[in-house]
């Protein structure tokens, strides 16, 4: 992770984990991820970046077949469902590291541009920023 500070007018870039928080799971050879905002006034911001077309870019050396998005705005949170990422299932594949948590550490690291007005919505330490 980077620690210098990029602003952009009133915009700062950080990793997706300063705005929000995960959980994962898989079935076969499908990831499901959830992304879960820390701050209710970081939801519209994240549910403009973080699209299916922006996740499929953050997992292309995956090459998942499809990427779909389900909201869940009563709980700022929203969940991926993304197929054919896990080298044929967690049973058919040599490769362990690429499913569960680890996928999940990936999606959190994409980058995401906030508002400089929302910052005091991010956890973590203000060194991590892009």
């Amino acid at each position: 992770m980077t620690t210098d500070l990029r602003t952009t007018g009133s915009i700062v870039t950080v990793p997706l984990h300063r705005a929000a928080h995960g959980r994962t799971g898989d079935k076969g050879n499908r990831s499901n991820i959830s992304v879960i905002a820390w701050d209710p006034r970081l939801w519209d911001t994240l549910v403009a970046q973080v699209t299916e077309q922006a996740v499929q870019g953050q997992f292309a050396h995956r090459r998942p077949s499809a990427v779909r998005r389900y909201l869940l705005p009563n709980l700022q949170a929203m969940n991926f469902v993304l197929d054919d990422v896990l080298d044929g299932g967690v049973n058919d594949s040599l490769n362990l590291d690429s499913h569960g948590k680890a996928l999940s550490f990936l999606l959190l690291d994409m980058p995401i541009d906030i508002p400089a007005e929302l910052t005091d919505c991010l956890v973590g330490p203000a060194s991590d920023t892009r």
